[in-house]
């Protein structure tokens, strides 16, 4: 093992990432199989750092595995128009938006019931109460 490459356990400390989590990314093809030693252990290129970061980076951005498995593909094509690299990013920074939205609609409808509860005895508290009749709605 040269000093440029790792085994998985440095190679977990570097990247911030668990080592199953490395595992199941190559297990679903993220990352490339690694070498191995004569005793079989994994031992990680400075290749492997740099795909394990843009798949930690691509995660820590809400991307999906599915979209960053075509965006990955995208990257080993380096001389392609990066047009696809802006769809993918457009229709997820769309989905961000609808889950903002719906987020905000959430605070503002938690907020309602917090005011409107004044405290006082379980059986009387609006936020059970309105919790219990918009379970009764769906």
């Amino acid at each position: 093992m040269t000093a440029r490459n790792l085994t998985i356990g440095p190679l977990a400390r570097q990247t911030g990432c668990k080592v199953q989590t490395i595992r199941y990314y190559e297990e679903i093809g993220l990352l490339p199989p690694p070498a191995r030693t004569a005793g079989n252990h994994r031992v990680y290129s400075p290749k492997h750092v740099s795909r394990l970061a843009f798949v930690r980076h691509s995660r820590e951005l809400g991307f999906s595995l599915s979209e960053i498995r075509e965006l990955l593909a995208l990257v080993d094509e380096p001389d392609r128009d990066c047009r696809a690299v802006d769809q993918i990013a457009n229709v997820h920074l769309a989905d961000v938006e609808h889950k903002i939205a719906r987020l905000s609609s959430l605070k503002k409808e938690l907020q309602r019931m917090i005011m409107a509860c004044g405290g006082g005895n379980i059986g009387d508290c609006r936020i059970i109460e309105a919790i219990a009749e918009h379970a009764c709605e769906r």
